[in-house]
C-alpha cells in the first residue's frame, strides 16, 4: 500500500486557494457599537485599543465610515447615564431612550444599515444585574424579567430594528419574545438569540465599556456554568424550540467545541460572539510584541467559522474589512 501524498495539493497556491474549506468575508460579521447619552462623546477604552463609547453624533459618523468599508450589520448597546437606571431597568423600554432615538436617527440617514439590538437589562439597572432582582433569593427573578423583556423587545420592534438578541439567559425569553412580536404586527423580526451564554471571566473589558459590572453577586445563577457541554447544547436547542432564528455562542474562544457541538445538532445558522477578553488579549499581545498580531487574529476568526460558525460578532470587524478590501 502506497502511503497518501497531501503535500501535492499544498504545493501551488491556486490549489490551496481552490481547496481551502473555510473562508471569512465581511458579510459574516456583526460589529457592536455603545452608545451613550453625550451626543458628541467618544471615549476610547483602555482595555480595548480602537473600542468606544460613542455618542449619537459620532455613531452616524461610525456608521458612515462601516459603509465604505462593507461593513452593514450593527449590534447596538445603549449605556444610559445612572440616573436614569433604576432596579428594573425602566429606561430600557423607554421609548425615547438612547437606543430606540438611535435605531430611529441612524435608519433615517443610513437605511441599508442592518440594526440588531441587543435585548437585556444589565445596562440599565442600578444593581447591573440581567432583570428584576428577586430579594427572597438574591437572584434576578425569571418570570418578572420576562414581563419585562417583552415591553424592551416591542419598543425596540416599533423603533425600526431589523433583529432582536435576546442576552439576559433567562429561560423562556425567546417564547415570551416571539409571542409579543408575533401578536403586535412583527413577526416578520428575527430572533438571534444568546443561546449559550457562559458565566465567563473572558467578559472584563465589556463590563468597563458597557458600565454594566453587578453591584452584588455573579451571574452564575443565569448564565450557563463553563464546566457543562449537554447542558450548553440543551440551551441553545430549547431556543430554537421556541423560535429562535439564529443560535449564539458566546464566548467564543474557548467554547470552539461547543459551536461544533450545536452545528452538529441544529441547521439553524449560529453566531459565535468574539468577546471582549478574546480582543483585549490579542490586542495585549500585540503591544508586548509577542504575537504576529493580524495573522493571530485572522486564524482566531477562522477558528470559528471552522467550528461551524455562519456569523461573528466582534470587535476586529472594521480590521477585517480594511485586510479584505486590501
Amino acid at each position: 500500500m502506497l502511503f497518501k501524498r497531501k503535500r501535492r495539493t499544498r504545493m501551488n497556491k491556486v490549489t490551496r486557494d481552490m481547496l481551502r474549506e473555510n473562508h471569512l468575508n465581511i458579510q459574516d460579521f456583526i460589529y457592536p457599537l455603545f452608545i451613550v447619552e453625550e451626543r458628541e462623546a467618544k471615549n476610547e477604552m483602555k482595555s480595548m485599543p480602537g473600542v468606544f463609547q460613542m455618542g449619537l453624533d459620532n455613531i452616524l459618523r461610525e456608521c458612515e465610515e462601516l459603509q465604505k468599508l462593507g461593513i452593514f450589520h450593527v449590534l447596538l448597546f445603549g449605556i444610559p447615564n445612572n440616573n436614569k437606571k433604576d432596579s428594573k431597568g425602566s429606561e430600557s423600554y423607554n421609548e425615547d431612550s438612547i437606543i430606540p432615538r438611535s435605531i430611529r436617527k441612524i435608519k433615517g440617514e443610513f437605511p441599508k444599515m442592518f440594526i440588531s439590538a441587543d435585548v437585556c437589562f444589565c445596562e440599565y439597572t442600578d444593581h447591573g444585574h440581567c432583570g428584576i432582582i428577586d430579594t427572597n433569593l438574591n437572584t434576578v427573578h425569571n418570570d418578572y424579567t420576562l414581563q419585562i423583556l417583552s415591553k424592551q423587545s416591542l419598543v425596540l420592534a416599533q423603533s425600526g430594528a431589523d433583529m432582536l438578541a435576546p442576552s439576559a439567559m433567562m429561560d423562556g425569553q425567546v417564547f415570551t419574545m416571539r409571542k409579543t412580536l408575533d401578536s403586535n404586527g412583527f413577526a416578520h423580526i428575527p430572533i438571534m438569540s444568546y443561546s449559550t451564554k457562559f458565566a465567563s471571566a473572558y467578559y472584563g473589558p465589556f463590563r468597563e465599556v458597557a458600565q454594566s459590572t453587578p453591584s452584588f453577586g455573579d451571574r452564575k445563577s443565569y448564565q450557563q456554568d463553563p464546566c457543562n457541554r449537554r447542558e450548553a447544547i440543551l440551551e441553545s436547542l430549547n431556543d430554537e424550540e421556541e423560535g429562535a432564528d439564529i443560535l449564539m455562542v458566546k464566548p467564543a474562544l474557548a467554547y470552539m467545541d461547543i459551536i461544533r457541538d450545536i452545528r452538529e445538532k441544529s441547521l439553524l445558522p449560529i453566531a459565535a460572539y468574539n468577546v471582549s477578553g478574546e480582543y483585549a488579549i490579542l490586542q495585549a499581545g500585540k503591544k508586548l510584541g509577542v504575537i504576529d498580531y493580524e495573522k493571530a487574529m485572522l486564524e482566531t476568526l477562522l477558528g470559528f467559522k471552522r467550528a461551524g460558525a455562519d456569523i461573528i460578532i466582534s470587535y476586529h470587524t472594521k480590521e477585517v474589512a480594511k485586510i479584505l478590501n486590501h
